[in-house]
């Protein structure tokens, strides 16, 4: 899609990360063209404390550089999950339901506001609202455990999943594909190509230019960060990397329904964006190496579709689930 087509009032109204691979660089402050580095994921979810309006707390972040008209939804997702994480001490964050209620400005501060709504012994539970312009664009609640000894089952991974090494990543399939570009642009292209902050390499193949593969309801992601990630202030490695696996998930959860619908990003008239969101955390998750993100698409009708995705260690360890629901349409 295009930044004129991205822009119809009720893709506006679904969510921040209204996507375009055609949208140029007049829609980001930034140049994307840098080399690959996770910094990107860690700027986004540097939090600045500041005085409460509505809630209990309340912190501001600015989203990061892309290619599209509005910021991408993984923002918002990660620093709420970073402002709820720094509300909460002795308890681990085990779920988050999220809704993106307006589009967010690229390059522009958010104010999160953290409503305590309820410490207990064993769990303790966040709400938090996103706000630009004076308006809420997004919320969320959020829900942390004390943990306890229990009985332990795990999803498995699926089978025969290549190695990520023997996978192109995503600038060596852009550079070297001969497929059509449809609305990809060189700033698009570029964005990603290394702008991600992330390393995906995908199964059976990309869905950017032309959808790589069967048309079938299920893919697989590698992911890892690009490289080390950095500290961030006010949160330990375990959460940064609870929020790494939050800002990452929102990058390909719909790609199992696109290419089910044989509809790669660059399609003309393709316009997506996120309606909803779930997240659910059973493990911790260091963000060191490698994770196979595994995703099935589980319905799409009437304009939307919905999603599920499961995180797993190269070794099949399961460490988080996600479903999302989102806006497709195409002309």
């Amino acid at each position: 899609m295009n930044d004129t087509q991205s822009t119809s009032s009720d893709a506006r109204s679904a969510d921040s990360d209204t996507r375009s691979a055609g949208a140029d660089s007049r829609t980001t402050n930034t140049d994307v063209r840098s080399a690959p580095t996770s910094a990107i994921f860690t700027a986004a979810i540097a939090l600045t404390p500041t005085e409460p309006e509505h809630f209990d707390l309340a912190f501001t972040a600015t989203t990061q550089p892309c290619p599209w008209p509005k910021a991408y939804g993984g923002d918002m997702v990660a620093q709420a999950t970073a402002a709820a994480m720094r509300s909460v001490e002795g308890k681990t964050l085990h779920s988050m339901h999220s809704y993106f209620l307006r589009p967010v400005d690229i390059g522009a501060e958010v104010r999160y506001e953290v409503e305590l709504l309820r410490d207990g012994r064993g769990y303790a539970t966040r709400q938090v609202r996103g706000f630009q312009n004076g308006k809420p664009v997004y919320t969320c609640l959020a829900n942390f455990a004390a943990g306890e000894p229990g009985a332990t089952f795990a999803a498995e991974p699926p089978v025969g999943v290549p190695d990520p090494t023997e996978l192109p990543s995503s600038d060596a399939y852009l550079s070297e594909t001969s497929a059509p570009r449809g609305t990809m642009t060189d700033t698009s292209e570029a964005y990603w190509s290394g702008g991600r902050s992330f390393d995906m390499r995908h199964v059976p193949g990309p869905v950017y230019l032309t959808v790589e593969g069967e048309r079938v309801p299920q893919q697989a992601v590698w992911v890892r960060p690009f490289d080390t990630l950095r500290p961030v202030d006010g949160l330990t490695d375990e959460q940064r990397d609870l929020a790494a696996l939050a800002y990452v998930c929102d990058y390909t959860i719909l790609e199992p329904v696109l290419r089910v619908l044989d509809l790669p990003w660059a399609l003309p008239g393709l316009i997506t964006a996120s309606l909803d969101h779930a997240m659910w955390f059973h493990r911790p998750a260091p963000m060191d190496g490698w994770l196979l993100y595994a995703q099935e698409a589980v319905a799409a009708d009437a304009g939307r579709g919905l999603a599920v995705g499961r995180f797993f260690t190269p070794s099949g360890t399961h460490l988080a689930t996600v479903v999302q629901e989102g806006l497709i349409r195409s002309s």
